[in-house]
């Protein structure tokens, strides 16, 4: 008898804990499917992003969600909330505040998965001409590198042409320098900014 007790307990001791280390895996599995963020903190959200909002404890408003050409995503209770213009934080807070409503202290975590809405544009004589996603600190060197140079490209010519508020300026790049690191020519590209390569 006492050794079916003992057998006995300690089989309930083996499953006890073989359903904790399974409980430990199932929550790092949680806490690692959060996405990285592809933006930095002082990132403004713009049309055509791609956003997770984690809403802690409340998994039927934890999603993936575009922004729409608006600047609007649309969240369950909530319909359609301005994102464009926002930080993560921000936007963050402003869902925070609006969820008041419906949740008990709800806590949101913002994630910009993809940078859709800034861009750069390369074009002339490179291997890969368009729209290319404007990441954090880009320089021109590193949109060239991603474009590639046709056999015919003429790197004494490059220049960067870029509009602010309504005017548009030409900045030119030489190439010879660029590679070296001489001379400031590493320009740090804006959205909308466009790569010419004659």
């Amino acid at each position: 008898m006492r050794r079916r007790t003992a057998t006995c307990i300690f089989l309930c001791l083996g499953l006890a804990s073989l359903a904790a280390v399974a409980a430990g895996q199932a929550s790092t599995a949680a806490n690692d499917s959060t996405p990285a963020s592809q933006a930095g903190p002082t990132y403004v959200i713009g049309p055509d992003d791609t956003l997770y909002i984690s809403v802690w404890k409340e998994p039927d408003l934890t999603e993936t969600l575009p922004v729409r050409a608006d600047g609007k995503i649309s969240m369950p209770l909530l319909n359609d909330v301005q994102a464009a213009g926002l930080t993560p934080m921000q936007l963050g807070a402003a869902l925070t505040e609006k969820l008041k409503k419906y949740v008990s202290d709800p806590r949101v975590t913002i994630v910009v998965t993809q940078m859709n809405s800034q861009r750069v544009y390369v074009t002339g004589e490179v291997l890969h001409p368009g729209a290319m996603n404007l990441t954090p600190n880009m320089t021109v060197l590193q949109a060239l590198s991603s474009a590639g140079f046709t056999q015919f490209a003429n790197t004494k010519g490059i220049y960067v042409l870029r509009n602010e508020h309504g005017n548009e300026t030409k900045l030119a790049v030489n190439y010879r320098k660029l590679i070296k690191g001489e001379g400031g020519q590493n320009i740090a590209l804006k959205p909308g900014d466009t790569v010419v390569v004659p």
